[in-house]
């Protein structure tokens, strides 16, 4: 309520909890650093631009804050020559060289994210990185994604398959 009402520390302390996470989800989506620092830009102008004209979130700020960035990133996808395709995603994480991760779960780390990229389709890859990278909830996903939540549980369950098949662990249920 603060924030529709253009409170300033309403506003910083939004921008404050949410910018490392979108930041981080669009840098997963585009692979760019440079067009992630521009959209997310682009989505807090968009956020104060709703907010301003009376509109914006009514229930979830986080989930609308990522469909904006979901949105942008794929019009970004669409029209510029600038970014790669949403499809040769760098899902690596900023601490991958942590002491704190053994050899061995960096090898199964990267096995798996080699995975998702070249063996699930775009809208699988989605699913799977706001679910499980992200953590949001199914209907979170749906409303980011702009589908049913039963479509999001058919493409989670399929890219879970697709997972287990590339590793060779299809027949465990």
């Amino acid at each position: 309520e603060a924030a529709k009402q253009m409170h300033r520390e309403a506003l910083v302390q939004i921008f404050d909890v949410y910018l490392k996470a979108i930041y981080n989800y669009a840098l997963r989506l585009c692979g760019d650093a440079l067009m992630a620092d521009y959209i997310v830009g682009d989505v807090f102008a968009k956020l104060l631009e709703h907010l301003s004209a009376g509109r914006g979130p009514s229930t979830n700020l986080r989930s609308y804050l990522y469909e904006m960035t979901y949105h942008l990133v794929v019009d970004e996808a669409r029209y510029s020559h600038r970014t790669s395709k949403i499809e040769s995603v760098d899902l690596q994480p900023y601490d991958e060289s942590s002491a704190n991760i053994s050899a061995e779960n960096r090898i199964i780390y990267k096995t798996v994210m080699h995975a998702i990229r070249n063996n699930l389709t775009a809208d699988q890859r989605h699913v799977i990185i706001l679910r499980f990278l992200e953590g949001f909830s199914i209907h979170e996903t749906a409303v980011i994604i702009g589908k049913e939540e039963s479509n999001i549980k058919v493409i989670q369950n399929r890219a879970i398959a697709a997972l287990r098949k590339a590793l060779g662990y299809e027949s465990i249920t």
